[in-house]
């Protein structure tokens, strides 16, 4: 060991003007609620110092802070885009996948913009422990556990980024599949978003969003028809696609805009086990069995009218065996949009994922929330 490696490794919190207490127990990361060591049946409550506030989220448990966060990081996109709601674009420094966050939709909001190409890509064949120290953020959002399970970080160096680099908060809750999630609570999109509201101490565009989804979806599913369909949400295993990995509609930030829907799964109803879990696929005889009502293909990145006409839905037209599904001669195969996604990205999905499922009751071209509205509780006009 270097003698610069040894100072790393007991030197004090990087920025002084926070300091951090996280409540880690056990032999590992994973922590239950704060204070009886439960799995998250208990409510939490986060407190505020004399000094500053605090932070209580599962696993990690209370973060102390002395000063709201400036510079930070996100390593998924729905945390990053919770962020960005709560104007904090400017303070963050770096994601986990450039592709896997959507700030093309950003576009469509006046005055609001995140430039992924500035953002810091931390995954490059793994995730080394050296980046957070070289982008020096004051909070990592991210789930140690995640970094543990799906990104092989060591636990030393999640606990030396932890104690030296600055503190953790997040949970995985895109998805509900992982097996080393099942000793803490999962958080709903809008319960990890308040408590990343505490964190930025941003009450206000916290509330404004709420109010503001409440009033969308309650609108949207006024219209629903009384029949609910049944999709497969897909994600190619190439391009043009002969297989899929198939995603269950869960409980998960991921599927929220298809229970918001009230759809049916037609891959769970079948049997199939989500990719998440065994990384498995499906072939197009397999889907022909099940044959969903609609197919919301997921696909990360940018993705324009054209390439997925041409790729997709003219691909599986001209198939053999795709051809004979009803969601494609029905023409309900749709771009779904990204699996990462939080208040912001949730109404242009909902919004995408609304109009190609039910056709006939929304417009193909019909905007189903103010754009502008939205861009001004961003940019603080709440």
């Amino acid at each position: 060991m270097s003698d610069d490696e040894t100072i790393r490794q007991t030197a004090p919190t990087r920025r002084d003007a926070i300091k951090y207490g996280t409540a880690l127990v056990g032999s590992g990361l994973v922590a239950g609620c704060v204070g009886d060591g439960s799995t998250g049946t208990a409510d939490e409550e986060t407190p505020n110092t004399d000094d500053g506030h605090s932070v209580t989220m599962e696993p990690v448990g209370t973060v102390e802070f002395d000063a709201v966060p400036e510079q930070w990081l996100a390593y998924t996109g729905d945390y990053a885009d919770m962020g960005v709601a709560l104007g904090q674009a400017d303070g963050l420094e770096a994601i986990g996948v450039r592709a896997r966050f959507g700030t093309h939709y950003y576009e469509e909001l006046p005055g609001v913009a995140v430039d992924d190409k500035a953002l810091t890509q931390l995954w490059n064949d793994g995730t080394d422990k050296e980046v957070f120290y070289e982008l020096d953020p004051d909070v990592n959002v991210v789930d140690p556990n995640f970094m543990l399970n799906r990104l092989g970080v060591s636990e030393a160096d999640v606990e030396e980024i932890r104690d030296n680099v600055a503190p953790l908060v997040g949970n995985t809750s895109f998805t509900r599949v992982y097996d080393w999630h099942d000793d803490y609570r999962y958080y709903s999109m809008y319960e990890a978003f308040e408590k990343m509201a505490e964190l930025f101490d941003e009450r206000g565009r916290y509330e404004a969003f709420d109010e503001l989804h409440d009033e969308v979806l309650g609108d949207v599913q006024d219209r629903l028809p009384s029949e609910s369909p049944d999709i497969a949400v897909l994600y190619p295993a190439e391009m043009p696609p002969e297989s899929f990995y198939p995603y269950l509609v869960g409980e998960g930030f991921q599927s929220k805009q298809f229970r918001d829907l009230e759809v049916g799964d037609a891959l769970a109803t079948n049997g199939v086990t989500d990719a998440q879990v065994d990384g498995g696929t499906i072939d197009f005889e397999t889907l022909l069995d099940i044959d969903p009502d609609a197919i919301a293909v997921r696909i990360q990145g940018e993705i324009t009218d054209a390439y997925f006409d041409r790729e997709i839905r003219s691909h599986l037209e001209d198939h053999d065996v795709a051809s004979e599904l009803t969601a494609v001669q029905e023409g309900r195969v749709f771009y779904s949009g990204l699996t990462y996604q939080g208040p912001i990205l949730h109404l242009f999905q909902l919004e995408r994922a609304a109009r190609g499922i039910y056709p006939e009751t929304f417009g193909a071209d019909e905007e189903l929330f103010d754009r502008q509205r939205v861009a001004d509780i961003v940019t603080g006009d709440v």
